[in-house]
């Protein structure tokens, strides 16, 4: 075994998988070490990748040269199109993936990485060295590394409750790590640990799916790997399947309040407040005992089903219990119960944007260590932490991702802004920018951050023929004109355009609010005979609906990130007379790098923001 290495990655989940991939591009001797029990790029909680914001930041992962879009496409059995019936900028992807494929290919894709050593072994301790790290595996090996990146996730202090049973780990059936003080003393815990949960799983024999709303796979959703045939699929599609629990399931839930470990003071974590267990559901919403709870398949050869909305730590008898009271579930067997799992956080606000622990060069942290809920958003804090690390050891500039182009830039400065009181997790409503930064125009947002990788690969050309392509179509858009003339106006009642009064340009055309732009362009591509990657009028399409709307917004928010750019030194503003003694703390705690960072801190008094700007600037 290679026991120095240029990056060293502790943990393989998706953010350590990630991290692991993407630094073995810049051709580095990098090193994944992982527990013995876990698989790498495992979805140990419910096996689907995307959704709302959250589709966004896969495919900004794939734009940057990520894995995880390749994965969910291979192992992909249910595609849908999630918000399809509202506007374009809210539309997300969401693939259910079969987990023990997913694990599978992500194996492949990092076992085929020539410089990258897998490690199957526990860490025990951190060590800095005039070098770098020294690593302690449970093995006994010593692994130094210049950069390292913990990416722990649950295992961290891990403790698992169900009911009043407690067991050490990180999930079920995996060994839980040290406490992260105890892995590296200097570094700052936050003081509540953060607990998350899993819902039971259930013996698909059991289950009665005929009483239950199918939702079938989607044809026409898009897959998420740029070089993948948009609508190919190479797994055979499922359905999943909608069911609601009633007010007998909540009586049974709100009868044992005294047995749930999150409400009788044995769980001290704080859970992640936008995904909620069926427990926190039944107290925070008592007048609603309906709660939709979706039936997805683990995978296509396993027994197991995940009843996504009824994640529980109630002791197994409560669990088995009320889960029978939902419609189609009444003989539901239970293979594994439901549990909470409590775990050490790292202080975010110690971090830089480039997830680097600002007091200790060479270390970066990224995913649910660092407070996140969410495999994607643990995947893009995963590629921030690998490329930077290596562009660190290779002397070069950091890449830092911008909030108004991209959802993996919005959450970074987000979790480095301010520290966590609850997991933290990514929707479209954070971005101040959402009509502009949506999936359609990924490759177009991310292509100036792959650039600054300075590789050269299939996908860089890629990016480059579908600029140039995009270019191209603009500007016929721009330039194709419908005269008034008697053909046009003929044409426009056939294919249901409206009345043609005058003279109008094609992109004009493609901003009418009763059409639909996609399919409009396609079509008058298609009658031009001009060929253009379907993605690319897809792009061009929306681009040119949203026009207007994205222009005033973009002056808007100019005026605001003129000033919110504007670099400022913390450590000048917290020696003013002129600041509140609780802004200070607040300053020196966070250490923003930014006007627009300072803005928001939680509980900065206007009268600071009003005096740095008028003074510090």
């Amino acid at each position: 075994m290679n026991n120095s290495f240029d990056i060293l990655i502790i943990g393989g989940g998706h953010a350590g998988s990630e991290a692991a991939w993407i630094s073995s591009q810049f051709n580095l001797r990098v090193g994944l070490i992982s527990g013995p029990g876990a698989s790498l790029a495992s979805t140990p909680c419910n096996p689907a990748i995307g959704g709302v914001g959250k589709g966004q930041v896969v495919r900004e992962i794939d734009a940057l040269g990520g894995m995880m879009g390749v994965v969910a496409d291979k192992a992909g059995i249910q595609f849908r199109t999630l918000n399809e019936s509202k506007g374009f900028a809210v539309q997300s992807t969401r693939v259910q993936v079969d987990k023990e494929l997913y694990t599978q290919y992500a194996e492949e894709l990092l076992i085929g990485c020539t410089n990258l050593t897998i490690i199957r072994e526990m860490v025990i301790s951190v060590k800095r060295t005039a070098l770098g790290f020294d690593i302690l595996s449970s093995g006994g090996t010593t692994i130094s590394s210049s950069r390292v990146i913990i990416t722990t996730g649950t295992f961290l202090a891990g403790n698992l409750h169900t009911g009043e049973e407690q067991t050490l780990g990180g999930r079920v059936d995996c060994e839980r790590s040290v406490g992260l003080n105890d892995l590296l003393s200097e570094i700052k815990t936050l003081p509540n640990r953060f607990k998350t949960g899993t819902p039971p799983r259930i013996d698909k024999k059991t289950i009665n799916f005929s009483v239950m709303d199918p939702q079938d796979s989607d044809d026409s959703t898009r897959n998420f790997h740029s070089l993948s045939h948009s609508f190919s699929r190479t797994t055979r599609q499922v359905s999943c399947y909608l069911t609601r629990t009633n007010s007998e399931t909540l009586s049974i839930i709100r009868a044992n309040k005294e047995r749930s470990p999150i409400f009788n003071g044995q769980i001290k974590g704080v859970g992640p407040r936008y995904c909620p267990s069926i427990e926190d559901k039944a107290f925070r919403y008592t007048e609603k005992d309906v709660h939709h709870v979706f039936i997805e398949p683990e995978g296509l050869n396993l027994e197991t089903i995940y009843p996504n909305g009824v994640s529980t730590s109630l002791p197994k008898e409560i669990q088995q219990t009320f889960i029978r009271t939902i419609r189609g579930l009444e003989k539901a067997e239970i293979l594994v119960h439901g549990y909470a799992v409590e775990y050490d956080v790292v202080d975010t606000s110690e971090l830089s944007r480039q997830m680097e622990y600002e007091n200790i060069p060479g270390l970066y942290f990224a995913g649910q260590v660092c407070g996140t809920s969410g495999y994607e958003e643990a995947a893009g804090q995963g590629i921030i932490a690998g490329i930077n690390a290596s562009l660190s050891f290779l002397g070069r500039e950091p890449l830092i991702l911008d909030r108004n182009d991209s959802y993996i830039g919005v959450m970074i400065e987000d979790l480095v802004s301010n520290k966590r009181d609850e997991p933290y997790r990514l929707f479209t409503a954070r971005s101040e920018n959402r009509l502009y930064v949506r999936e359609d125009n990924t490759i177009l947002r991310m292509n100036k951050y792959r650039k600054h990788l300075g590789l050269t690969t299939k996908l860089d050309f890629f990016q480059e023929s579908i600029l140039e392509e995009v270019e191209i179509l603009e500007k016929l858009i721009d330039s194709t004109m419908f005269y008034a003339v008697e053909e046009n106006k003929q044409h426009f009642i056939t294919q249901n355009y409206g009345n043609l009064e005058s003279n109008i340009s094609l992109k004009e055309l493609l901003r009418r609010p009763n059409l639909n732009p996609v399919t409009v362009l396609e079509k008058e591509c298609l009658r031009m005979g001009a060929i253009f990657n379907l993605d690319v009028i897809r792009t061009v399409a929306i681009a040119a609906k949203y026009e207007g709307y994205i222009d005033r917004a973009i002056i808007e928010s100019e005026k605001i990130n003129r000033m919110s750019k504007k670099k400022i030194n913390w450590s000048e503003i917290i020696e003013s007379k002129n600041i509140s003694f609780e802004c200070k703390l607040r300053i020196k705690q966070i250490r923003p790098e930014t006007f627009g960072q300072l803005q928001r801190i939680d509980g900065i008094r206007p009268a600071t923001l009003a005096y740095v700007a008028g003074n510090l600037i």
